[in-house]
């Protein structure tokens, strides 16, 4: 059962070993840049104290010139970089697909999600220092601090992999500040990944190895957790080889005001959400407050459009006395658009929930 962290914490918790919280909707809603105290935390074991003074960062393997720094090594080796951008759980909105069937994990609601500015180097700038070899089919591995409850194998050092293509893009970072603060415990301090566009679970934090390899981690998290599997697999049967990694997330889109079982005033409404399309501009969102068998198009609000930012959309519309499913679906550049049901993309690890996002509400 989901439950407040505390009297002062706006987070709900799903667990607290490990602590994995998320804030509720209207919280995440209220700022385009997300407040450090509303964004999720996703934790795979205990979370580490690291001393930012000691704590170092090794670069090693396919490099001319192995690198182990501190974190005043990295801010003072060049100008830091600014990136706004979203990190986003794989498993969010996992509790719409728990409906259809049972899935493992936390049943995250929508808010598995937040917008920050990110602070740090980039990582292609550190790559470049350790003389990388920029060679076709090669795979940065990082490794945090932390060691991660592995469900079906021996607990291990949490570590996952990206592409050097990725790795190389300029703008995945070893950032040290969110929102122009040093990071928070819960949020990797004193360094992390961040791999803007690609699921959380790249995003490692409090890392401390970084390796160039000629194969993606053989970590738990990446050869067998963060998978993408056919719906006709279960736990009993999961085989990797059948599995998808996990990198870009889909287009995606939900309401976060009205709340779901709310009780509202017959007239005007205003519905409220987020969208998000990774690389793509969202082009047009529609709401439906009837199942989505009549659709409305919602204004899109203008936040500057950064490339890897989410975007934010209202719609006020006459509700009726009764019962209403109120429903959004989001459209990208490329005239793409999301599933209209969760059976469409369920699959047992609950991963990639993108179907149109459904919130019942009352009139009176």
């Amino acid at each position: 059962m989901s439950a407040p962290l505390s009297p002062d914490h706006a987070l709900i918790a799903h667990s607290t070993q490990p602590l994995n919280a998320e804030p509720p909707l209207h919280r995440l809603r209220a700022n385009f840049r997300t407040q450090v105290a509303d964004f999720y935390i996703r934790s795979h074991g205990d979370m580490p104290h690291l001393d930012p003074a000691t704590h170092r960062v090794r670069v090693a393997g396919r490099v001319a010139r192995p690198l182990d720094l501190s974190l005043g090594d990295l801010q003072a080796g060049s100008a830091p970089k600014n990136v706004m951008a979203v990190l986003q759980c794989a498993g969010n909105r996992r509790a719409d697909l728990q409906v259809v069937g049972c899935t493992s994990g936390d049943h995250w609601a929508p808010g598995a999600i937040g917008h920050a500015e990110w602070t740090g180097a980039a990582l292609a700038d550190v790559l470049h220092a350790a003389g990388v070899s920029e060679t076709d089919g090669l795979h940065v591995a990082f490794e945090g601090a932390d060691v991660a409850e592995n469900e079906g194998a021996e607990d291990a050092p949490y570590g996952v992999s990206i592409p050097l293509a990725k790795a190389m893009s300029g703008d995945v970072l070893l950032a040290w500040a969110m929102n122009g603060e040093p990071l928070a415990r819960e949020h990797g301090a004193p360094l992390r990944v961040v791999v803007p566009g690609f699921a959380g679970v790249r995003s490692t934090k409090w890392i401390r190895d970084i390796r160039v390899q000629d194969r993606p981690s053989d970590a738990f998290q990446q050869a067998h957790d963060y998978l993408l599997f056919p719906p006709d697999m279960r736990a009993a049967t999961q085989d990797p080889i059948r599995g998808v990694t996990i990198d870009e997330m889909p287009l995606n889109a939900a309401i976060c005001e009205p709340a779901p079982g709310s009780s509202l005033p017959e007239g005007s409404t205003t519905i409220r959400g987020y969208a998000i399309a990774t690389d793509r501009a969202i082009a047009r969102v529609d709401v439906s407050v009837d199942g989505g068998r009549q659709w409305r198009q919602a204004t899109i609000e203008d936040h500057g459009g950064a490339r890897w930012s989410w975007t934010f959309w209202h719609a006020t519309l006459d509700l009726l006395t009764g019962e209403h499913e109120l429903v959004v679906r989001a459209w990208d550049a490329a005239g793409q658009t999301q599933p209209a049901l969760a059976d469409d993309v369920w699959n047992f690890k609950g991963y990639l929930s993108a179907a149109w996002h459904r919130v019942r509400v009352v009139v009176l």
